[in-house]
C-alpha cells in the first residue's frame, strides 16, 4: 500500500510500506527543509596507542565508540563494522601516527580486501584520510580501516579525533 502526495503545480512524493516487516521512521521536510532517516551509524576511535609494523598494511584497532546506533561496530575483537541493514554506507577514516614517519596511506577494506585507498602522505608527522561510499548486503559484508606506513611510529590514541572511523547508511538497498 502507498500514498501519493501531488504538488500544487508539479511533482509528487510517494510513500510506500517496506516489503519486509519492520518499522521505518520518516520525517518529511518541514518549513526548515529537514529530512530525517533512522539508519545504522557509528563513530569509533582508537583509545590507546597501537604498535604498527613497518612497510606493511595493518588493521587499525578502533577500541572505543562514541556511538553505535544499531550495535554493528565491534570495538573489542575484530574492530570492524558489520551492518545488518542492506544499503550504501558513507565510511570515513582518519589515521595519524604519533611520531615521525615518512609515509602513511590509509585504506578502507571490505570483507578483508582493499576497497578504497586514501591519501598517500609523504611527509613526516602527517596522517592519512580515506572515505568511500560502500554497498553492504546487510548480513555478511564488513568494513575495516587499515594503514600502511614506513618509518617507525605508533598511532595516536584518544577521543580527540586523531585516529577515528565513522559510517552511516546513506541509502537503503
Amino acid at each position: 500500500s502507498s500514498i501519493t502526495l501531488n504538488g500544487d503545480t508539479s511533482g509528487s512524493v510517494q510513500i510506500a510500506a517496506p516489503a519486509v516487516a519492520g518499522s521505518t521512521t520518516l520525517t518529511l521536510p518541514t518549513t526548515t527543509s529537514t529530512l530525517a532517516f533512522n539508519g545504522p551509524a557509528f563513530s569509533a576511535y582508537q583509545s590507546s596507542a597501537q604498535t604498527l609494523s613497518t612497510n606493511t598494511w595493518t588493521k587499525i584497532q578502533f577500541q572505543s565508540k562514541e556511538f553505535d546506533t544499531n550495535n554493528n561496530f565491534d570495538a573489542t575483537t575484530n574492530y570492524r563494522f558489520t551492518p545488518t541493514v542492506a544499503g550504501y554506507y558513507q565510511v570515513n577514516g582518519v589515521i595519524n601516527p604519533n611520531t615521525v614517519t615518512t609515509r602513511t596511506i590509509s585504506s578502507i577494506y571490505k570483507n578483508g580486501s582493499e576497497l578504497n585507498r586514501g591519501f598517500d602522505q609523504k611527509s613526516a608527522n602527517t596522517g592519512s584520510c580515506v572515505n568511500a561510499v560502500v554497498y553492504c548486503n546487510g548480513s555478511t559484508d564488513y568494513i575495516e580501516g587499515y594503514l600502511y606506513k614506513d618509518g617507525t611510529s605508533d598511532l595516536v590514541g584518544g577521543s580527540n579525533g586523531y585516529t577515528m572511523f565513522h559510517g552511516v547508511l546513506v541509502r537503503s538497498a
